[in-house]
C-alpha cells in the first residue's frame, strides 16, 4: 500500500499485546483490569524524507486510507538523506515463528478470570505484626500478559516475536513502635506458568521493611561500597546510555571518543547476550529488524561498541551496529554472591534501594539517595537511611573490587551484585 501510494521504501510493524491484572489491598480484592490493544507502526520513506505513523484501525480501507495520506505528509517534510532502512544483510533471518527463544507459554490461553483472582488472594501477605511493629498498608498486583511483534520491510524483511509473561508485585508498609514507618517491595516475573512462584514475595517484602527499623545515623566520609544486585543496574545504565550514538552526536555523553580505549578496569567486562532462551527480555531482532548478536559491550575495561541504527550510522559516517543493548549481563569478577563479597570486602554501606538523585550524562557525575545498611567484618550491623552517594561514574567504576555471579534471570539488565572501594557518602 505504501508503494501505491508513492513511498521509495516501508517498514511495518504490527504490535498486539494483551494484559489482565489483579489488584489487592490488605488481602483482599482492591481492582479487576483487562486491557488488549493491537496497532500498526509504519516508517515511510519517500523522495528523500521520512516520516513514521501508527494507528489502531487495521481494516484494509482504513489502512488505505490512512498510508495514502501519510505518504502525502512525509513528501511535505524537510529532505533528510540519512534516513534509510537497515541493509538486508544486517537484518534478522531466523526469527520465523516468534517462538524461537522459548518465552511463549501457550499455557496462557487457559488462565482464567478466577485463575487470577486466586493467585492474587493466594500470594497475600498472611503475618500482619511481629515484635516492635504492624502492616498499616499491603498493596500487590498479579498480572499475566500475551505480546506479538510482526515486522516486515520492502527488503524483504519478514520477522516474528512472541512472548508471554507472569508477574507478582507487592509493597508492604509497617509501623514501629515509636510511629515511624518502613516500606519494602519485592516482585517476581516468568515466561512460564509452570515457572511462576510468587508465594514467597510477601514475606520478602516484609523482611525488607522490618530490617529498616530503628537506622543509625552515620557519619560522612568514604566508605566501601556494595551494592544489591537488584538495584545494581541503577550504576549500569548510565554506561549504557552514553555509548547511544545519539548521545554521543549530540555532545550528551560522557563516554565521546573512547571507542576501543581503556577507559575501565580490567575486570568490568559487559556482554549483550540478547538471544537467552527462555529469558524475558531476549530478542532476535530491533525495532528496524537488525539481527541481535551476543557480543562485548565493554571487555577488560575496553570500549568496544556503540549502539547506532542506521540513521545514526549515515549522519556520522560510521559503521551501524545495533539501536540499543538488548541483555546487557555484567560478566561475574571476583565473588559469586552478596554474603561472599560482603566477607571479601569487610567493611562499608551495602546499598539496597536509590531514593531519588540524578546524574548528569555529559559528565559522568552523580549523586544518588540511598538506604541500605552498614556492615563490619563482612556483617550487617544496622540499618542506614537518608545518605547520599556521590562521584562519576569513570572514577567509581575505576574502584571496582568485585562483581558477582547473581544477577536476577527475570529482569532485563543481568546486573550482579557489586562492589567498590572508597567512594563518597554523605549524611
Amino acid at each position: 500500500m505504501a508503494l501505491e501510494a508513492g513511498a521509495s521504501k516501508a517498514r511495518a510493524s504490527l504490535s498486539k499485546s494483551s494484559m489482565d491484572l489483579v489488584g489487592t489491598l490488605d488481602g483482599g480484592i482492591d481492582k479487576v483490569t483487562s486491557c488488549q490493544d493491537s496497532a500498526i507502526s509504519i516508517a515511510i520513506f519517500a523522495d528523500g524524507r521520512y516520516g513514521s505513523f501508527s494507528t489502531n484501525k487495521l481494516s484494509e480501507d482504513s489502512l488505505k486510507s490512512f498510508i495514502s495520506r501519510a505518504v502525502d505528509t512525509v513528501k511535505m517534510l524537510a529532505a533528510d538523506e540519512c534516513r534509510d532502512l537497515a541493509d538486508p544483510s544486517r537484518t534478522v533471518k531466523d526469527a520465523l515463528t516468534g517462538d524461537e527463544l522459548k518465552i511463549h507459554d501457550a499455557a496462557y490461553s487457559g488462565v482464567s478470570a478466577e485463575d487470577r483472582v486466586a493467585a492474587a488472594l493466594n500470594a497475600a501477605l498472611k503475618t500482619r505484626s511481629g515484635d516492635g511493629w504492624k502492616v498499616v498498608s499491603e498493596e500487590s498486583e498479579y498480572s499475566d500478559s500475551e505480546y506479538f511483534n510482526y515486522i516486515v520491510d520492502t527488503n524483504g524483511l519478514e520477522a516474528l516475536h512472541s512472548e508471554t509473561s507472569f508477574d507478582y508485585w507487592t509493597e508492604i508498609t509497617i509501623e514501629a513502635a515509636d510511629g515511624r514507618k518502613y516500606s519494602g517491595s519485592w516482585w517476581e516475573s516468568a515466561p512460564m506458568l509452570a515457572d511462576f512462584d510468587c508465594s514467597q514475595c510477601g514475606a520478602k517484602a516484609l523482611k525488607m521493611a522490618v530490617d529498616q527499623i530503628n537506622p543509625v545515623e552515620v557519619e560522612s566520609g568514604k566508605y566501601n561500597l556494595v551494592v544489591d544486585r537488584d538495584v545494581a543496574s541503577k550504576l549500569v545504565s548510565p554506561i549504557l546510555s552514553a555509548l547511544n550514538a545519539f548521545s554521543i552526536q549530540q555532545g550528551n555523553s560522557f563516554l565521546v571518543d573512547t571507542l576501543g580505549k581503556q577507559v575501565f578496569p580490567e575486570g568490568l567486562t559487559i556482554m549483550d547476550c540478547p538471544r537467552i532462551e527462555g529469558q524475558l527480555g531476549s530478542k532476535y531482532f530491533d525495532s528496524e529488524g537488525v539481527a541481535t548478536v551476543q557480543r562485548p559491550i565493554i571487555e577488560n575495561g575496553i570500549v568496544r561498541e556503540y549502539f547506532v541504527n542506521t540513521y545514526m550510522a549515515n549522519k556520522l559516517n560510521i559503521a551501524p551496529t545495533q539501536e540499543d543493548a538488548t541483555r546487557p549481563k555484567l560478566m561475574p569478577f571476583g565473588h559469586n554472591n552478596l554474603n561472599e563479597i560482603m566477607s571479601f570486602v569487610g567493611d562499608g554501606i551495602l546499598v539496597t534501594e536509590f531514593n531519588g538523585g540524578n546524574s548528569n550524562s555529559a559528565t559522568g557525575d552523580f549523586s544518588y539517595g540511598i538506604q541500605g545498611f552498614r556492615f563490619k567484618d563482612g556483617k550487617i550491623v544496622h540499618p542506614v537511611s537518608e545518605m547520599l552517594v556521590t562521584g562519576n561514574f569513570i572514577e567509581l567504576w575505576g574502584k571496582l573490587l568485585a562483581a558477582g555471579d547473581d544477577a536476577r534471570p527475570c529482569m532485563t539488565k543481568l546486573i550482579p551484585t557489586l562492589a567498590f572501594a572508597d567512594v563518597d557518602f554523605s549524611g
